[in-house]
């Protein structure tokens, strides 16, 4: 019997992931600056808080999201090698609106985030397939990969990834853990919240067209963003 609290479908996470992604890619990419975004609502003490540091703040808990979500996919999926193969789609998809979105040319040093989700992925892979010594070679190797692809949140997030696998069976050590690796982002840890209240169950989005809109939401929003942005100045 599940706790009474237990109310977040899969879906229900999908969905937060998203929106709060979305939130804070607008404030990020498109109202930074905008005399309504920037002025300061109200304050902490002496420091000002402002509409944009709000949907940033509440943007942090995107990554924490995405990363359990695809722990559960990896657990759950009836193909590792076509979950694999999406996620690597969709990274190579992303990187033209992504590099829009960050410079206004296809031109960009950083990769990503579902190339650090895609490396995560692979990391779990590797801790089901490997032991020993092949195991810890193809988990330094995957660090490395984050780091000499600069991807998005980088060796945080593919570390994050595998800590989350790691304490899946124990949630407020994971949560705790969690927050300390998160470091300086740490206003993420709120997603332990939304986490901790996953009841197991898929939800509501089901069937190719429900699955592909997750996947590609994330390069689609960047790209209307960035045209958003062309339109603005």
């Amino acid at each position: 019997m599940k706790e009474n609290w237990k109310i977040l479908s899969g879906s229900a996470l999908k969905l937060l992931a998203i929106f709060s992604m979305l939130v804070d890619h607008l404030a990020a990419f498109l109202w930074a600056g905008q005399p309504w975004c920037m002025a300061p609502l109200f304050n902490i003490g002496s420091r000002p808080i402002s509409a944009y540091l709000l949907m940033r703040m509440f943007g942090r808990i995107a990554f924490p999201l995405f990363a359990f979500l695809i722990v559960e996919g990896f657990i759950h999926t009836s193909s590792r090698k076509r979950y694999g193969i999406r996620l690597l789609a969709f990274a190579i998809i992303s990187e033209i609106p992504w590099n829009l979105v960050h410079t206004g040319t296809l031109l960009y040093p950083g990769q990503n985030v579902f190339f650090t989700l895609f490396l995560g992925y692979l990391g779990l892979c590797s801790i089901e397939s490997f032991t020993g010594s092949k195991l810890v070679w193809s988990l330094i190797g995957l660090l490395a990969a984050s780091v000499l692809l600069r991807a998005d949140y980088g060796c945080v997030g593919y570390g994050f990834i595998l800590l989350l696998y790691a304490l899946r069976n124990h949630e407020i050590v994971r949560a705790i853990i969690g927050c300390c690796v998160l470091g300086g982002r740490w206003i993420a840890g709120i997603a332990f919240i939304p986490i901790a209240m996953y009841n197991g169950e898929r939800g509501f989005i089901k069937g190719k067209a429900g699955k592909y809109f997750f996947y590609l939401f994330y390069p689609l929003h960047l790209l209307v963003i960035y045209f958003l942005r062309q339109q603005l100045l």
